[in-house]
Formats: C-alpha cells, sequence, structure tokens
C-alpha cells in the first residue's frame, strides 16, 4: 500500500470516527477549525524544512507527483507533500475524538 493511499485512507477514517462513531463532532465546532489552522501552519513549516533540505525523503513510486524537492507543485506544498497534509489531519483529528470521548466519559462517570 503507498503512502498516497493510507493518506487518503486518514481523511475519511477520521470523519466517520468523529461523527458516527464516537459521535464527538469535534469538526462541527469552530474550536477546532481554528486549533487546526494553527497546527496546519506548524505541519508545513516542519514538513517543509525537514524535505526542503532533504533530511526526509520520498520515493516518487509512493506519493502523488515525484520524488524531485519542489517548492509548489509536483504534488508538493511548501516542500512537503500533499498526503503529509492528509495524514495529519486523520492523526490530530483522531487524537481530538479520543481526547473529546475520553473527556465525556469521565464527565458521565463522576
Amino acid at each position: 500500500m503507498t503512502y498516497t493511499a493510507i493518506a487518503l485512507a486518514c481523511v475519511p477514517l477520521a470523519l466517520v470516527l468523529d461523527r458516527w462513531v464516537a459521535r464527538t463532532r469535534v469538526t462541527s465546532t469552530r474550536d477546532w477549525w481554528s486549533a487546526y489552522a494553527i497546527i496546519v501552519f506548524f505541519q508545513l513549516l516542519t514538513n517543509g524544512w525537514l524535505t526542503g533540505r532533504g533530511i526526509v525523503r520520498y520515493s516518487g513510486d509512493a506519493i502523488i507527483g515525484s520524488g524531485r524537492i519542489t517548492m509548489f507543485g509536483d504534488g508538493r506544498l511548501f516542500y512537503a507533500p500533499v498526503e503529509d497534509l492528509m495524514f495529519g489531519f486523520g492523526l490530530v483529528l483522531c487524537s481530538c475524538v479520543a481526547w473529546t470521548w475520553l473527556g465525556q466519559r469521565r464527565e458521565v462517570r463522576r
């Protein structure tokens, strides 16, 4: 399975977890999108630095575009593959859903 396939699966799986499995509906709040905007800014900054300098490299066979490092285009945004944004979205959303769900369970127990 390629990095692209995994990243494409992460987004809908995280949304299904949020909306229908845990029923936290984190993505329906303004707080989530404000926090995510801050997170994605720093994600792009960090990923861009790591991939732009060649510290982290991706095989052109595993991502959208080629293995060539460019700032924009060829499947990249600020040097990082667009898959990193999808994968990051899924990871951050799942973490926030788990945090919210566990917090709600704790409140019910009290």
